[in-house]
């Protein structure tokens, strides 16, 4: 297990990353708080939390001051998932020690390695209570200082709406598969799933040989509408194709992700690959491109380059495309 001797009455960064694959972590030390000062390598607005959430390949830098003298007790660094989809997942908590030094003459020592020792658990939410996660969200702002400024793009040059979730395709003759009617699930994006292609993206696109590798025509919107959180459509089979978007360099994007209930709503974790990007706005249910909008903070949203689209909400985010 692993152990954390500290000396008491300092200051300790903490520098943490989700390294799981699909499922949002509750963190937490028992009788304890932490300062968040930064996520995805960029400073935020510090606060004081005694839980994080932290969504996989996320990172978060805390600030953790220890109490002023020893206390002969061992304090529990703990982590459990937090699951909204209905897939089977390791309902468990992991844990690690946080252990004060005790001062001997004019030194601190590690406490002794020993199986014999008190110590105190920490309180995590239930792995379904989504209100911590929204609650933990909102507390996330750039610094948006002189020194470290919100470079938010105030003028949208393309805006996309993606849908994100499950659907489902045929199983093949030689499997077994556990969708609906024996089908296979398959992730998609607008009820496209990706095609992984035998040349590389960039490779194909920089030597003008894009023919046969992709298609440049990814939809910017769904190409059948329906009540995304809502009564699922009929047909839940997605389209398989090598589809992508292609923009101009420095395009200003808005993209809104959306979560669909097809087959169970559940957050989606994702990673916009080679670029920050700011979290403007996020809300449950159907996105409101009438209402919602007025909504959007420009002034000193979170910069990262991972989030999580909510169970059952939506996402959207602004980015300057300007790195080809």
């Amino acid at each position: 297990t692993y152990k954390l001797n500290v000396t008491p009455g300092r200051t300790y960064l903490l520098r943490l990353i989700n390294a799981v694959l699909d499922e949002d972590l509750f963190f937490t030390i028992a009788n304890h708080t932490v300062t968040v000062v930064e996520t995805d390598a960029v400073y935020v607005k510090p606060f004081q939390t005694d839980m994080l959430v932290v969504t996989p390949g996320q990172t978060m830098n805390v600030l953790l001051k220890t109490k002023p003298y020893s206390p002969s007790t061992t304090f529990l660094m703990a982590a459990r998932p937090h699951v909204t989809g209905p897939a089977t997942f390791d309902n468990s908590t992991t844990v690690g020690l946080l252990q004060y030094k005790t001062k001997k003459g004019r030194h601190y020592i590690s406490p002794p390695a020993s199986s014999n020792f008190s110590f105190i658990m920490p309180s995590l939410p239930a792995f379904n209570d989504t209100n911590p996660v929204t609650n933990f969200s909102m507390k996330l702002r750039s610094l948006a200082s002189e020194q470290f400024p919100a470079k938010v793009p105030l003028k949208v040059d393309m805006r996309f709406f993606f849908t994100v979730g499950l659907g489902t395709r045929p199983c093949a003759s030689n499997q077994t598969c556990q969708g609906p009617n024996g089908s296979m699930l398959s992730a998609a994006v607008n009820n496209i799933s990706f095609v992984l292609p035998t040349t590389a993206l960039l490779q194909a696109h920089y030597s003008g040989q894009s023919a046969g590798v992709y298609k440049p025509d990814f939809p910017s919107q769904p190409l059948i509408p329906f009540n995304y959180t809502g009564t699922p459509p009929n047909n839940t089979v997605v389209i398989k194709d090598t589809k992508v978007v292609v923009l101009k360099c420095n395009t200003s994007v808005e993209l809104v992700m959306q979560d669909t209930g097809i087959l169970g709503a559940e957050s989606h974790p994702f990673h916009l690959h080679g670029f920050n990007f700011f979290v403007v706005g996020q809300g449950v249910g159907n996105y409101d491109p009438i209402n919602d909008p007025a909504n959007f903070n420009l002034v000193d949203p979170v910069e990262r380059n991972t989030y999580s689209v909510p169970s059952g909400g939506w996402t959207a985010i602004r980015f300057l495309a300007d790195n080809p």
